[in-house]
């Protein structure tokens, strides 16, 4: 995290840990003005800058969706995956400055980099950590949309849509969701002007939102552990079948063309006050697993988990044990083809 945008946050009353905002003193209020509006600052979230004119190549070589498509009016989701169609990370792409951004989880940001890093050989790429370069800033609820456009004079026009104004990149991504990437100087203003619509909340908040929006973010406990389509990543456009090789390809194309995808990543809620990890097990079903979870502003938990499509229909799950918790499935805010 930049050290001035630090000082800026603790200012205004933001308690961290390990440069993770997890509150601005009332966690449970901050979630329930999420349907409202929140501002949430994203340097919980690794960053990496990709410089050097080789980088469309190259990432095209190794990632999931089109590199050829992201540019300055948009932006994409895509993962790198194992030889065998395993991913070990999921992103959001966008370009700014003429270099290429991927923004993963902090927890796999090092790693990803120096796998990345090794793959370079003597293409001219640079891969950097580029975390503390710039501020990101997550904007959601029904004021976000007003907001922004009072501020940038429009917001991008649908999924993935990108506008750059006084500075500012500014991304719009699914389920009613913001990013804004500045220089500190900028983010300053920006906080200051959204403050009055959006109430400052911790990275919960912003967890929440994109469990809502039926995103998924592998983490440690799931690496390897699903194709792209498990995790209904090429239903949020990060999966290209038209451009060419790139490591894991031929196992993540068979499984399209075979038709059927066998499990697919479903949205749910718990009761409960203990907290569910992600990697963890469902009971009721042999191979269900949770992916990404957050507490919900009414009590208890929302989750995202792979499950077989057949034990959805037709098996009571529950988490962790045959006693635990039952699973109340949520529609997902995109239909699953």
């Amino acid at each position: 995290m930049n050290s001035a945008w630090k000082n800026h946050l603790a200012a205004a009353g933001a308690v961290m840990e390990n440069d993770c905002v997890t509150h601005f003193g009332d966690p449970a209020g901050e979630l329930r003005a999420v349907a409202q509006g929140v501002l949430v600052d994203l340097s919980h979230l690794g960053l990496l800058a990709f410089d050097g004119e080789d980088s469309p190549t190259f990432l095209q070589g190794q990632t999931t969706n089109d590199v050829r498509q992201v540019g300055a009016t948009r932006a994409q989701m895509g993962a790198l995956c194992t030889h065998q169609g395993r991913m070990l990370a999921n992103f959001l792409m966008w370009q700014r400055g003429g270099e290429y951004f991927m923004e993963l989880p902090e927890a796999l940001r090092a790693a990803v980099q120096k796998r990345l890093t090794m793959y370079v050989l003597r293409s001219k790429v640079k891969v950097r950590d580029a975390g503390a370069e710039t501020v990101r800033l997550g904007v959601a609820g029904a004021a976000a949309g007003p907001a922004l456009q009072a501020l940038f004079g429009g917001v991008p026009d649908g999924d993935f849509a990108v506008i750059e104004a006084d500075g500012a990149t500014l991304m719009a991504l699914p389920g009613g969701r913001y990013e804004i990437v500045a220089e500190v100087e900028r983010a300053v203003a920006l906080w200051a002007a959204l403050r009055p619509a959006c109430t400052p909340g911790g990275a919960a908040c912003w967890e929440w939102v994109s469990v809502r929006a039926g995103v998924p973010m592998l983490l440690p406990p799931t690496q390897e552990q699903f194709t792209p389509q498990m995790a209904n990543l090429e239903l949020l456009g990060g999966v290209s079948f038209s451009k060419g090789c790139y490591t894991g390809q031929e196992v993540v194309a068979r499984t399209q063309h075979l038709g059927k995808v066998k499990r697919r990543l479903y949205l749910a809620h718990i009761d409960g006050t203990a907290a569910p990890q992600p990697g963890d097990a469902l009971a009721g079903t042999d191979h269900g697993m949770i992916v990404n979870v957050a507490p919900a502003p009414g009590g208890g938990f929302d989750m995202l988990a792979v499950i077989p499509v057949e034990d959805r229909a037709h098996a009571e799950l529950r988490w962790k044990s045959a006693d635990g918790p039952q699973l109340c499935f949520l529609d997902l805010p995109y239909p699953l083809s």
